[in-house]
């Protein structure tokens, strides 16, 4: 498993402007499957989405993390949760002395990776 600093960003219901996150997930090492906050998405192609919830189908943007702030689509807006343990890291990737207020909120995100329960799931167990 690859544990890397992602940008997620639930699509489903929302149009540029759903629930975004910037935290450590955990990938397959195809990078096919991703494993964040307790869920897990698997990729797939669509006109705004490339990953899907395996367990309820929302599907998701899920990317690396962009410098610019660029990271939300540039007709989105709302806050940005970040993972607390990622921000010097971010500050520093970007150049920045402090998180942007108005684009940005700091929280504690645990690392949860559901590797077991995805795939009993996948293998017809659940």
């Amino acid at each position: 498993m690859i544990k890397d600093l992602m940008y997620i960003e639930l699509k489903t219901g929302y149009s540029d402007d759903g629930p975004a996150w910037i935290g450590y997930v955990k990938t397959s090492k195809s990078r096919k499957t991703v494993y964040f906050n307790d869920r897990a998405f698997q990729k797939r192609t669509g006109y705004y989405f490339n990953y899907e919830d395996v367990e309820n189908g929302d599907k998701y943007w899920i990317s690396g993390v962009k410098k610019r702030e660029s990271n939300r689509h540039w007709a989105g807006r709302g806050k940005i949760i970040i993972d607390k343990r990622a921000v010097d890291w971010y500050l520093k990737f970007t150049g920045q002395k402090e998180l942007p207020p108005n684009l940005f909120e700091k929280a504690d995100i645990k690392d949860m990776f559901p590797t077991e329960r995805i795939k009993r799931r996948l293998n017809g167990e659940l």
